[in-house]
């Protein structure tokens, strides 16, 4: 399998010229793949390990391991997952043990650990910088597991989500430097580990302002125009854990206000987080069935190539983002970055970025005929919103790639100096 890995060396004068990185990520490059083209371009020598469904990317040579899953027919419920964890640390292990027997050593490993890779990386590489991007710490209370009354938990979920938590303090204890992405999902974890966890946003590509973008072709053939009264909503997939739920419940508000209002909705049709729907194929499928609005001017895209998906940004005359607290998405700092005015639910990590009144608008979450009276107003009066659309631009730049880039770099370089 590895018989084909070559290791080279480089000469540069950057300080990391030569070193050797190795990502591990499920769906490499996922979250990183800003920070690989960028060590790339300083010339470390960049390998990654991801499992055999992780897409890749040109320019990094990727090692693929197989998910060893079982069928878990006498496994206890809770274990499951984690025998899975348990499962993959082994297979990459495995191929850590083969890289280090074929004379390879990283200078430093840079993981997600949220699905049990690294649980035994250090067993290979015990002084090795260990750095673990630390995503999210599951709470039973005061996050997204009890946010939603609509869908109340099991009666156990508390202690399901311990035991699934015990990998990530596995995780948090091994690791030399852990990185969030908000202050919010830093602090999640135990008080005694988040000392040792960053913030630092990944960032995201802010908008160009050399081209102006004037209409946009959807994949129906519909084709919506800027000077049209435009609403976005976006996710990876519409499920309640980004609001689709709600959003769906606003929009007969919407156009009894604003009946000429085009709505833009992004999305799949899968589950990323949460569960499925009862009875139906999708939540998709669930909400058309409950609400009544004119499906004529509502447009569906499914998932958009990026550079569509960001056309439609900019054209947006207001874009709504809701979620539970959790993650937060790239599309809410891609919609700011595009000069969207952004009505967004008034929920954890949302409120770090977005300031009511400043840069953006907040709504309860709960309150779908709220969320649309906002939409509404500035439908209305777009221009009275123009010191919003300039302030989220701002906001957005703090939180560009090359800031990203510039922290996780900081990173490599105290881990290699030893400041942990």
């Amino acid at each position: 399998m590895l018989e084909d890995f070559n290791f080279w060396s480089c000469t540069n004068t950057d300080v990391f010229s030569g070193m050797n990185l190795l990502i591990v990520h499920q769906n490499f490059p996922g979250q990183f793949r800003h920070v690989a083209m960028e060590a790339l371009r300083r010339r470390f020598n960049v390998l990654a390990i991801g499992r055999d469904t992780a897409p890749g990317m040109v320019g990094v040579k990727l090692l693929h391991y197989q998910s060893l899953i079982k069928g878990f027919n006498d496994g206890h419920p809770y274990l499951r997952s984690y025998e899975t964890a348990v499962l993959d640390g082994q297979s990459v292990f495995w191929l850590l043990k083969q890289l280090k027997q074929e004379g390879y050593r990283p200078d430093i490993i840079l993981a997600h650990p949220g699905w049990g890779e690294t649980l035994f990386a250090k067993d290979v590489y015990p002084d090795v910088p260990l750095i673990h991007f630390c995503e999210y710490y599951y709470r039973a209370q005061g996050a997204d597991s009890d946010f939603d009354p609509e869908f109340p938990n099991a009666p156990d979920a508390s202690s399901r989500l311990r035991v699934l938590n015990s990998m990530h303090l596995l995780n948090l204890d091994q690791c030399d430097i852990g990185i969030a992405p908000t202050r919010w999902q830093r602090d999640l974890f135990p008080k005694i580990y988040q000392s040792k966890i960053r913030v630092i946003h990944e960032g995201v590509i802010q908008a160009s302002h050399d081209e102006t973008v004037e209409s946009v072709r959807l994949p129906s053939g519909r084709v919506i125009k800027a000077c049209q009264p435009i609403v976005t909503y976006v996710a990876r997939n519409l499920e309640p854990y980004r609001g689709f739920h709600i959003f769906m419940r606003s929009i007969s508000y919407i156009q009894a206000e604003c009946p000429a209002a085009q709505i833009v909705i992004v999305g799949g049709d899968e589950v990323s987080y949460g569960r499925r729907p009862v009875g139906y194929k999708s939540w998709r499928e669930r909400m058309l069935s409950e609400v009544s609005c004119d499906v004529s001017n509502v447009h569906f895209t499914g998932k958009l190539p990026y550079q569509k998906y960001r056309a439609v940004l900019n054209v947006s005359t207001v874009h709504v983002y809701l979620t539970y607290p959790f993650v937060l998405s790239w599309s809410l700092l891609e919609a700011m970055a595009s000069g969207c005015v952004v009505v967004a639910s008034d929920t954890a990590p949302v409120k770090e970025v977005v300031v009511h009144g400043r840069n953006g608008v907040l709504a309860d979450f709960f309150q779908n005929e709220s969320i649309a009276a906002s939409v509404c107003r500035v439908l209305s009066c777009p221009s009275d919103f123009e010191h919003v659309r300039k302030a989220a631009r701002l906001t957005a730049s703090s939180f560009d790639v090359s800031a990203g880039l510039k922290g996780y770099f900081q990173v490599f370089e105290d881990a290699m100096a030893g400041r942990f």
